[in-house]
């Protein structure tokens, strides 16, 4: 519909604005959290994503949902459990042949790689996310004929190369890389140049900072999960409990996942 307006005319119904659509990779952890939230706040049509393949921490999957919920974002939980029998060298996958480490001081925790590794699972992750993120692109290009240079596309994940446990896919040069496969495999980068690439906000962050910012941003941190363990309550051992200890005790904060469980009666 067109319409003259002072001697103008402008097209009715048709907004000029950023489409800005962001798709998170939402686990239920402290980090993904905190990283869905921070997408919130930048204005980004917000997506999450949970994958549940099949991991030891399942209750993750559970805490991602009322995250999610807490949030008003919209939320799939995709099934890919095959994907448990691909990736099968990891304490995460098959607990029944390996230990998860317990009680390492962070030194041990940061200087190799932990069985709690699972092979390839960010690049898996990604890529299904990629392909969700250009199919919202390509509806919204190809049906409801919204100009490509008025999209903005992010897959927003919340990796981390201070306090974490080493993990390659975890690295600056592997988000580098990935954002140049993006562009080079994908139809709108290629077609339509659409500029979809990935997003780390917390890369750079100490879990401290971590903590501050979801503090900041009000992110439900109360329904999170961090433990390799599905028990009621933390483990409190293992390396992410002691992770996300180290952060909240230096933030000078009581971690608010403790609160409600100690006001629940399970702590």
């Amino acid at each position: 519909m067109r319409r003259l307006e002072f001697g103008k005319e402008r097209i009715i119904g048709v907004s000029t604005m950023k489409r800005k659509i962001g798709v998170v990779l939402l686990s239920g952890g402290l980090d993904s959290t905190t990283t869905a939230a921070y997408a919130k706040s930048l204005g980004y049509e917000v997506h999450a994503l949970t994958f549940n393949y099949g991991q030891k921490l399942s209750k993750e999957v559970l805490c991602a949902k009322k995250v999610a919920e807490v949030l008003g974002i919209k939320h799939k939980i995709i099934d890919v459990s095959p994907f448990k029998d691909l990736a099968w060298y990891s304490a995460l996958t098959h607990p029944e042949l390996f230990k998860i480490p317990k009680e390492r001081n962070i030194e041990e925790i940061t200087k190799t790689i932990p069985v709690t590794y699972v092979p390839l699972r960010n690049t898996f992750f990604i890529t299904l996310a990629a392909a969700y993120l250009e199919s919202e692109i390509l509806r919204r290009i190809e049906v409801e004929g919204v100009k490509p240079e008025d999209i903005e596309a992010r897959i927003f994940i919340a990796a981390n190369a201070l306090d974490y446990s080493g993990y390659p896919d975890c690295r600056p040069e592997y988000f580098e890389k990935f954002n140049e496969l993006l562009r080079l495999a994908s139809k709108v980068g290629t077609q339509y140049n659409v500029d979809m690439k990935i997003e780390v906000p917390l890369l750079y962050k100490t879990k401290k900072e971590i903590v501050e910012l979801g503090i900041k941003l009000k992110a439900p941190l109360e329904w999170t999960w961090s433990c390799y363990e599905g028990g009621e309550v933390p483990c409190g051992k293992c390396d992410s409990c002691l992770l996300r200890a180290k952060g909240f005790r230096e933030a000078g904060i009581e971690d608010p996942l403790l609160v409600r469980l100690k006001r629940e009666g399970k702590l």
